[in-house]
């Protein structure tokens, strides 16, 4: 027997919902059908990607590390079979890349690496930097176009958008915090809860709107840049936190568990997405990278 990407495709969208009925719903198929490909994708691998759970299902170490290849090869493919990729040639020229921190650190890698195997004759220059920074030198033409937290942009006026991914932010956890038995938690639960907050890409500034629509405010007990920090905090039990599913790893550095549960109330997601200025033209090599991200997610180019 051999892996589909059927199976590939079940797969992630279990692990991505946490949920096998959810995944079957959004895949508009039976449940039985994504448990049915899910148990055949692990005998073929020899290892258990998922375990169950009273809240539904989680990723083992091994499924954490397989879910990775999964979207590397499911991302391929997709780019492989649209059209805007098939004909490389006079596609040349340099290209000025703007990345925020969490993009670079936890999204472009794959993607980049495969772009330049795709287009070696673009010549790409990369620029990480702040929101505000990026913003501006999209505006005034430093940059052609930008990979970034879209969701955070601020000069709508002058830029446009193209949303690539949204990802859901849920609720981190110690493996043995007592919300874990909880059924339904809302933002009010958690503000009885010690907090860590984070910064990094304004981090703490979304988390502010969502908490004071709420009329809430966190109970935080530590402040920091550092997402591998956070991780390592709450799997120690020093606090919860509320953060993105994109930079969610289950385990920490030190090898303990981060479990995740979903709110209540509807927290808005973090939507990665490329920007560029509205009235400028558009660099040919930057459209060439605009499709091949815009295929490579999903979508038509």
């Amino acid at each position: 027997m051999s892996i589909t990407l059927k199976q590939l495709d079940y797969f992630i969208a279990s692990a991505e919902s946490g949920q096998v009925s959810h995944a079957a719903v959004n895949l508009n198929i039976s449940q039985s059908a994504v448990t049915a490909a899910i148990k055949a994708l692990e005998e073929e691998l020899g290892v258990k990607l998922l375990e169950r759970t009273h809240a539904g299902v989680r990723l083992t170490m091994e499924g954490s590390r397989f879910l990775e290849h999964a979207r590397v090869i499911t991302g391929a493919v997709a780019a492989a079979v649209h059209s805007p990729l098939r004909d490389r040639e006079g596609h040349s020229g340099k290209l000025t890349l703007g990345m925020t921190y969490t993009v670079t650190g936890y999204f472009m890698s794959k993607y980049y690496a495969r772009f330049r195997k795709t287009y070696p004759q673009i010549s790409v220059e990369l620029k990480e930097l702040p929101r505000t920074e990026l913003e501006r030198q999209l505006a005034c033409g430093d940059i052609d176009i930008a990979l970034m937290l879209v969701s955070n942009l601020g000069n709508t006026e002058e830029l446009e958008q193209e949303v690539l991914m949204q990802s859901s932010r849920r609720l981190w956890l110690s493996a043995d915090h007592h919300l874990l038995l909880r059924k339904d938690i809302s933002l009010k639960d958690v503000a009885q809860e010690d907090y860590v907050m984070l910064t990094v890409d304004e981090a703490n500034q979304t988390a502010a709107r969502y908490w004071e629509q709420a009329g809430l405010t966190p109970r935080t007990v530590l402040t920091t840049s550092s997402v591998e920090a956070v991780r390592s905090l709450v799997a120690a039990g020093v606090g919860v936190t509320i953060l993105s599913d994109m930079v969610y790893r289950p385990w920490s550095l030190e090898g303990q568990r981060i479990e995740l549960k979903r709110l209540v109330e509807p927290i808005p997601s973090m939507d990665v997405g490329l920007a560029w200025a509205r009235a400028r033209p558009v660099p040919a090599a930057a459209m060439t990278f605009r499709a091949f991200m815009s295929v490579t997610m999903g979508g038509g180019g």
